[in-house]
């Protein structure tokens, strides 16, 4: 199969199942870098989680459009952002129109609330691959880099201290890493 045609459909699968949003496509998005590691890299993958979330834009639409370009140039990138996108708004739309008709029944209503918890659980499933591939760069366990992350998440349970606008602690954080070469 062509290659753009298998990450297009890659992407598609992707921007369908993953329920949730952003954060919700990097298991997917994980899976996919370990079997095409030519396209992207789990390393590249933690790369881009950190500069998306750092950047305006949905990460698995910046990760699309990042691994097209890489595979196929300009068309790749477009043609995986498309294929990523296509799913949620053939989706959207068809949600819509049930909605507007079910939106009050019982069911409907628990199928909702049955899916947060599963969303959660998504995302706090990249919160730990996160987490492992922060402080264990290249399987490698960096003391200094979970001694940073502690720092950190300690701060921002203090009111005063987590109003301070994100780009600071990212712009620290950055510092922190070329100061002290981590």
């Amino acid at each position: 199969m062509n290659k753009l045609l298998l990450m297009c459909l890659n992407f598609f699968k992707t921007g369908l199942l993953a329920v949730g949003g952003g954060l919700a496509t990097v298991p997917f998005l994980k899976e996919i870098a370990e079997k095409h590691p030519d396209w992207y890299t789990v390393e590249d993958l933690t790369n881009m989680i950190a500069v998306g979330e750092s950047t305006p834009g949905p990460i698995g639409i910046n990760i699309a459009t990042y691994a097209g370009f890489q595979t196929a140039g300009v068309i790749g990138g477009i043609l995986a952002t498309l294929f990523m996108v296509a799913p949620s708004f053939i989706v959207i739309m068809i949600i819509y129109k049930a909605w507007q008709k079910f939106k009050d029944n019982d069911k409907v209503q628990a199928t909702f609330l049955g899916l947060r918890p599963a969303g959660i659980g998504l995302i706090l499933s990249v919160c730990y691959t996160v987490f492992v591939s922060a402080v264990i760069p290249g399987g490698t366990f960096n003391p200094y880099l979970l001694l940073m992350f502690l720092v950190f998440f300690a701060a921002l349970q203090i009111p005063k201290i987590k109003d301070i606008h994100p780009i600071f602690y990212i712009l620290l954080a950055a510092a922190i890493g070329i100061i002290f070469k981590l």
